[in-house]
């Protein structure tokens, strides 16, 4: 029995963090425009923070600068012309470079990463619009639940134990079939086609890269969560990993395929 506790021990904090975080992010989601371009201003900045500090934890300040930058860039390089966006994240990422120490590399990529993903929510939601920003969370969140739920229930061989050891085959896989019935929700009710589940199950497996990519950098530096801000989830690129996986698949996506209206 105290196995079998111990299990699901910290599924009420993440059962609440994740009502709050949803209630929030409907409520931006549907707003749209300044308020939700904030929003995620203020996600990448908290991101960045949370970067910086497991990359280099003796340099606070720089956090914060950083944080404040970044976030700046992100809602600032979707107004200007699009061949000016990549330019400006990539300034941000330059200046942190030479102030976060000898994880220059860790940085360079991720922060890039972090920016990126956030230009690609908001272009999503104001560009292409609602229905397709409520399908991107529609199908990181059911993978997300899928993969926890199914890997806790079946278990079985770890997906990558070098890397994450609590995933495992049977949740990864279950993440791709939750993430299919998303698309196959939505391309019925739009009228899509059944080209919607492949790019689903593809922007799964792109969440899941997310996740991992940010297991790899918490091991790289020795630590359990980016931060303790979201209770039972860690800190926000805890929560977000995969979101920002996604986002940016969306994002590339998009420049080759020419999505219907939702």
């Amino acid at each position: 029995m105290s196995g079998s506790s111990g299990r699901w021990s910290d599924l009420s904090a993440r059962v609440a963090s994740a009502v709050v975080l949803t209630a929030i992010g409907a409520i931006e989601i549907w707003v749209g425009g300044l308020w939700f371009e904030a929003f995620i201003g203020l996600a990448c900045s908290l991101m960045i923070w949370e970067l910086v500090r497991m990359i280099a934890p003796d340099r606070g300040a720089i956090a914060v600068q950083m944080a404040i930058l970044a976030g700046a860039a992100v809602v600032i390089s979707y107004h200007l012309p699009p061949i000016y966006r990549l330019p400006v994240l990539g300034a941000v990422v330059l200046v942190g470079v030479g102030q976060v120490g000898d994880r220059r590399a860790i940085f360079g990529v991720y922060a890039l990463w972090i920016m990126a993903a956030g230009l690609g929510f908001i272009s999503i939601r104001e560009t292409m619009g609602f229905g397709w920003m409520l399908w991107l969370i529609s199908v990181v969140v059911a993978t997300d639940v899928a993969g926890y739920f199914v890997g806790k229930l079946i278990g079985g061989p770890k997906f990558w134990p070098r890397v994450s050891p609590k995933k495992t085959w049977s949740g990864t896989a279950g993440g791709w079939v939750a993430a299919a019935l998303v698309g196959t929700g939505f391309a019925i009710y739009f009228d899509l086609g059944a080209g919607l589940v492949v790019i689903s199950v593809l922007a799964s497996m792109a969440s899941q890269a997310g996740d991992i990519a940010e297991s790899a950098i918490k091991r790289r530096c020795g630590v359990k969560d980016a931060s303790n801000l979201i209770p039972g989830h860690g800190g926000f690129l805890d929560r977000f990993d995969g979101m920002m996986g996604a986002s940016v698949f969306v994002l590339l996506t998009s420049l080759i395929y020419t999505p219907g209206v939702m």
